[in-house]
């Protein structure tokens, strides 16, 4: 059966970030994600993790300038220094929170970039955070996010980034494969999963195409979940939704997944 983790930066949003890792063990999470830890200290987060009894099992590396529209740097040249001192941070955060596995987003390159210049400029940045990440036995993942939601961002398709993947070369690279995000671009989900699997390090569910509960939209959520099941996948799926009406009152869609299960 898949094992559910929390993204505490959508979910459980009726109280402050410190908070909500206790909350989200409350309703029987054992796993939790989150976007970015860098408005707390690294220490402070490992305190709730502990006392909650949960593992960390994803966050972002720094994304630049938030409030600015960065979404991520390593697609963008000239920012090459930026997204060094990101890595080192994210790893110094990952250490003291036993956070095995980080996202690399890949950002949002200028409108004039010539889009052959920025996937130089993320394959190196790539290879330099695989072979950073890969002294501390940590996985990194880049994730193809739909251009909706992030309009103008570099990575868009499954076959883009397992291309991606390929060329860097470093065995602790994998894609992050955003079933959500993958049925707004492509659709034919269960096709790519049977494609990709092997290749991939973290699923995240929502439903389409609000983005709530996995239980409200298009997609057949319990068949892909079985699916991954089938096909031997044994990482965490994180639940990246927004609640539609409160976090803990939304969550009969997980106990009613588990109870057929």
């Amino acid at each position: 059966m898949p094992r559910f983790a929390a993204n505490l930066s959508m979910m459980y949003t009726e109280v402050p970030f410190l908070e909500r890792f206790a909350a989200a063990a409350r309703d029987g999470f054992k796993g939790v994600e989150f976007l970015f830890p860098y408005a707390h200290a690294p220490e402070e987060i490992a305190q709730r993790l502990a006392a909650a009894d949960l593992e960390l099992v994803l966050f972002n590396l720094p994304p630049g300038n938030w409030d600015a529209g960065d979404r991520g740097l390593a697609s963008l040249p000239g920012r090459e220094a930026e997204f060094a001192a990101g890595v080192t941070e994210a790893l110094r955060y990952a250490r003291v929170l036993r956070c095995r596995q980080l996202h690399v987003m890949a950002g949002i390159p200028p409108s004039t970039a010539d889009r052959s210049t920025c996937r130089a400029a993320y394959i190196r940045s790539l290879k330099l955070a695989c072979e950073q990440a890969a002294g501390e036995g940590i996985r990194l993942v880049i994730e193809p996010i739909n251009t909706r939601d992030i309009p103008g961002y570099f990575l868009n398709r499954q076959d883009e980034a397992h291309a991606i993947r390929d060329e860097v070369g470093h065995s602790n690279l994998k894609v992050q494969m955003d079933l959500y995000h993958c049925q707004i671009v492509e659709g034919d989900v269960a096709t790519k999963m049977r494609r990709y699997i092997a290749d991939v390090g973290h699923v995240q569910i929502a439903g389409v195409p609000e983005r709530h509960e996995p239980s409200i939209g298009e997609v057949n959520y319990p068949y892909l979940l079985d699916l991954l099941d089938s096909l031997g996948y044994t990482g965490w799926v994180g639940c990246e939704y927004r609640p539609r009406a409160g976090t803990s009152a939304g969550l009969g869609w997980m106990a009613d997944y588990r109870n057929k299960a």
